[in-house]
Formats: C-alpha cells, sequence, structure tokens
C-alpha cells in the first residue's frame, strides 16, 4: 500500500523560509569565495573554509525547515538523529572540497567545472542522506529518472553561482547569485521529492527515532547562529562590501638591502657617452 504523501502541510511557509535559508549561505558562501580571491595566500583558507561552511550550513537547514511541511497521511515520522547530523557534516565537507579547487585553481575551465560538480553531488548527497535518516512505519521508493535530474539540477546550479563568485564583482553580484543559487537549491530539493513515494508495511510499529519538533530546536539555533556570525564577519569586513583587493603585503627578506629600479632607458645616454670618444678617436686621422 503506497501511503499519501503532502509536501506542504503549511502551506507556503516552510518553501519561502527553506529559500531564504538557502539564500542567505549561499550569499554568504559565495562572498567569502570572492573574499578568499582577493587577499594573500595565508588568509585564504579560513575565508573558502568559513564559505563552505556557510553554504552546506545554509542548504541542510533549508533541507530540513522544507521537511517540516513533510507528512504521509498513514504514518507518523521521526528522525535519526545520527543520520541527519552527517548529512550536515557530508555537506560541508563536499561543499568544501569544490570550493577549494575553485578559490586555488580559479573559476574558469577544468577548475570550475570538476568545483561545481563535486559541489553539486555534496547538494545531492546532503538531501538523500538525510532523507536516509527518515523513520517510518513503510520503505521509501523513488524514481531513478526524477532523481537524475535533481542531481543535474544541483551539479549546473552549484556550478553556475562558483562562476559567478570567481567574476569578483562586487556585492550585489554575489547577492544576485545566491538568489538564483537558493531558488536552484529549493528546486533540486522539491524535485527529489517529487522522486519519492511511500510504501507502508502496514504493521503498525512505532517507529523510532527522534521527532521533528525535538529536531527544530537544534536545526534552527545552531545553524542559524553559526550564518549569524558569519553575516556579522562580512558586514563588518569593508573590503568584503566593496570588493575591493586586499594591499600586497610588503616582503621583508633580511639581507637583502631595498633599491630602486633604474628605467633602462636612463642607461642608453651614459652609454652613448662612453663610446663617443671612442669612436671619435678611430674616425680622426693621426700624422705621423
Amino acid at each position: 500500500m503506497h501511503g499519501t504523501i503532502d509536501g506542504f502541510s503549511y502551506g507556503l511557509v516552510t518553501p519561502l523560509v527553506a529559500y531564504l535559508m538557502a539564500c542567505l549561505g549561499g550569499a554568504l558562501g559565495l562572498r567569502c569565495t570572492t573574499r578568499s580571491m582577493l587577499v594573500s595566500h595565508s588568509w585564504r583558507p579560513g575565508w573558502l573554509a568559513l564559505g563552505s561552511a556557510a553554504i552546506g550550513s545554509g542548504i541542510w537547514t533549508m533541507h530540513f525547515v522544507a521537511m517540516m511541511g513533510f507528512t504521509v497521511e498513514e504514518t507518523p515520522i521521526h528522525y535519526d538523529k545520527p543520520m541527519t547530523f552527517a548529512s550536515l557534516a557530508v555537506a560541508i565537507v563536499m561543499v568544501g572540497i569544490g570550493i577549494f579547487i575553485v578559490g586555488y585553481k580559479g573559476a574558469s575551465g577544468t577548475a570550475l567545472f570538476t568545483g561545481g560538480t563535486i559541489t553539486g553531488l555534496g547538494i545531492a548527497s546532503m538531501h538523500y542522506l538525510g532523507m536516509a535518516g527518515l523513520r517510518l512505519d513503510g520503505k521509501l521508493e523513488y524514481n531513478t529518472f526524477t532523481v537524475g535530474v535533481s542531481v543535474a539540477i544541483a551539479m549546473v546550479a552549484a556550478t553556475a553561482a562558483l562562476w559567478a563568485a570567481g567574476q569578483v564583482r562586487g556585492l550585489m553580484w554575489s547577492v544576485g547569485a545566491s538568489l538564483v543559487m537558493g531558488l536552484a537549491v529549493s528546486g533540486m530539493h522539491y524535485t527529489g521529492m517529487a522522486a519519492l513515494s511511500v510504501h507502508l508495511h502496514g504493521t503498525g510499529a512505532p517507529a523510532t527515532g527522534d521527532s521533528p519538533a525535538a529536531l527544530l530546536a537544534p536545526m534552527l539555533i545552531g545553524p542559524l547562529a553559526f550564518l549569524l556570525l558569519a553575516g556579522a564577519v562580512v558586514l563588518f569586513d569593508p573590503h568584503m562590501i566593496m570588493g575591493k583587493r586586499a594591499a600586497a603585503p610588503v616582503q621583508h627578506k633580511p639581507g637583502v638591502p631595498a633599491h630602486t629600479s633604474v628605467p633602462h632607458q636612463a642607461r642608453r645616454p651614459q652609454l652613448r657617452a662612453r663610446r663617443t670618444p671612442e669612436h671619435r678617436g678611430s674616425r680622426t686621422p693621426q700624422n705621423h
């Protein structure tokens, strides 16, 4: 027997809030990625790690906010906490790999394709690993073609977002990219949910695991607190807002005296002045 699925039990509230969470995480993460391309190499890993955690937390929060509206009429739904938070770790790690590739190799060519693919696969892996944490009196079944479409959406969206982050064109450019990324991540989520069907066992055995209410507090307080902290870092960094490159660090090398470069053209008159007497002497006839 198939269960009756309702993915919008709270109407448009959960999709809209989920979309905002995806946009917030995407905006912070993409801006941090852009910032990493404007600083020296010593600061780059920190900005890329912050961006990875922001995007991973944003899409994870988006997923479980949307899942608050997911119900199956014939059976209660619970969640396995270790599996649920493992999906958060997978999202941050895989998104981080893609972002670090683009951050160090540039947002073009093979690096962009590789980074976007890994980041998109990280988004999709987070979604389906989070779905594996559901506990109900039934079995989850997926349509293979629709699942493939959802994964393709995630990969294309991640690649486009990383390309936009690598353009280094200011805050509004990243905001626009984050809106597109949030729409694509939300579209990937609901496309994946459209591939889902529930085959009920009909045993009536109670499902084990935490309820959505028990997961609500850590889901909102933990990742949202981190996103707010990351937002504060972004807002209080003037270079982050203006998109300006940081000043090039001065290299201090002990034992090497400072010197000024002499223009090449300034040396030519001296060389000509030295050669002039020789040439004149050779042209002057000598009387013996």
